[in-house]
C-alpha cells in the first residue's frame, strides 16, 4: 500500500507536512485538508507575515494533536511568526481569522467522525497500546492516512459561516536590553524589574 494523493496542492503540502511533522500519522493531514478548507472558505493564501490568526483548539496529551501541525502548515501560521494561539479545547477545532479582510471562519472534525475513528481505527488502537506513532505498522499508517486524504470533506468537517471581525493589530517589539542576572537580552514587554535593575523572568525570580 503507498500513500494515494491525486490533488496537487495537498500532494505537496503533505510531503512537506511529514518532513516537517516526522512521523506518519492520519491527524496531521487532517489537519492538512482543515487548513485548506478554511482558506478556500476566506478566499486567502498561506500567511507570509502575520496576514492570518490561528485559534486552534486543540490541547496537550490527546489522541489527535497532530492535527496542529497539519493546519500551521496548511495555513502558513506559525510560532515563530507569532500567529498561532493554542486555547487549549481539547478540541479538534480552529478558527482562521483574515487579519486584512477582517473576516473569520471556524472549521471542527465532526464529533462522530472523532468518536468512530477513536473507537475502530486500527491505528489508534496501536496507539492506544502505547506503541509510539513511528513504529505502528507502516501498512495500518498509510491505511489510515489513505482514508482521511480521499474522504469527502462534508463527511469530514463542520464549516461555519465566514463572519466579519476587528482582529488587532499584530505588532512586535524591536526594543531590548541585557538582563543584570545572566547578560542575555531580553525583549522590553518581558522585562521584570528587581532593585531598580532590569531582569529576565528566570532571574527576577518573578512570573
Amino acid at each position: 500500500m503507498a500513500i494515494e494523493i491525486k490533488d496537487k496542492e495537498l500532494k505537496e503540502m503533505f510531503e512537506h507536512g511529514l518532513y516537517f511533522h516526522g512521523h506518519l500519522c492520519p491527524a496531521m493531514p487532517l489537519g492538512l485538508r482543515a487548513g485548506l478548507l478554511a482558506l478556500r472558505k476566506l478566499g486567502v493564501g498561506r500567511s507570509q507575515d502575520k496576514e492570518l490568526m490561528l485559534l486552534a483548539e486543540t490541547a496537550e496529551g490527546h489522541a489527535m494533536a497532530c492535527f496542529l501541525d497539519g493546519l500551521m502548515m496548511a495555513t502558513g501560521c506559525t510560532y515563530g511568526k507569532g500567529n498561532v494561539k493554542k486555547l487549549r479545547y481539547g478540541k479538534l477545532a480552529f478558527t482562521l481569522i483574515d487579519r486584512k479582510g477582517k473576516r473569520q471562519v471556524r472549521v471542527n472534525v465532526k464529533g462522530e467522525f472523532v468518536l468512530n475513528a477513536l473507537k475502530t481505527s486500527p491505528f489508534i488502537a496501536k496507539r492506544k497500546a502505547g506503541v509510539p506513532p513511528q513504529e505502528v505498522e507502516r501498512e495500518l499508517a498509510e491505511m489510515a492516512v489513505n482514508k482521511i486524504i480521499n474522504l469527502p470533506e462534508e463527511e469530514i468537517f463542520n464549516t461555519g459561516e465566514v463572519t466579519p471581525i476587528e482582529p488587532k493589530p499584530a505588532k512586535g517589539t524591536f526594543e531590548a536590553y541585557p538582563c543584570e542576572g545572566c547578560g542575555e537580552a531580553v525583549y522590553a514587554k518581558w522585562i521584570r524589574v528587581k532593585d531598580k535593575k532590569f531582569y529576565c523572568i528566570p532571574c527576577s525570580g518573578y512570573k
